[in-house]
């Protein structure tokens, strides 16, 4: 198990396409830590949260994913350009990582589409 100074959890990901950044560089490996509370207040009170409730997802992940590729650095802004796949497969790490404990998460593969199941592994293991 990896834990950092801060005593956070980190947990690797791989996206199921990745997150291509301005010169053209796909980003799929990560590093996720687990939320705390202060994530989940702090999101709250960012102005394009208030403004649009939807966005909070990307500010709360720009806040627990703590590599993605070759950039140590994630912004909200960011992760505007994951397509929807990795989206919707960051929202569902994210959760099961922080509130049901699963060490578990369905995955398909992009070429031939079979759906299995990956066990999650803690960074460093």
């Amino acid at each position: 198990m990896r834990r950092k100074e801060n005593l956070y959890i980190e947990f690797n990901f791989t996206l199921p396409r990745g997150l291509i950044d301005a010169q053209n560089h796909v980003h799929r490996q990560g590093i996720m830590r687990l939320a705390t509370a202060r994530d989940e207040i702090s999101t709250q009170t960012e102005p394009k949260v208030r403004q649009n409730s939807a966005y909070g997802v990307l500010v709360m992940l720009s806040r627990v994913i703590t590599r993605l590729g070759s950039l140590s650095s994630v912004s909200p802004d960011l992760l505007e350009g994951l397509t929807v796949t990795d989206l919707a497969y960051l929202r569902e790490f994210y959760n099961r990582v922080n509130q049901q404990g699963d060490a578990h998460i369905p995955a398909q593969c992009p070429h031939c589409n079979n759906q299995f199941s990956v066990e999650l592994q803690l960074a460093g293991e």
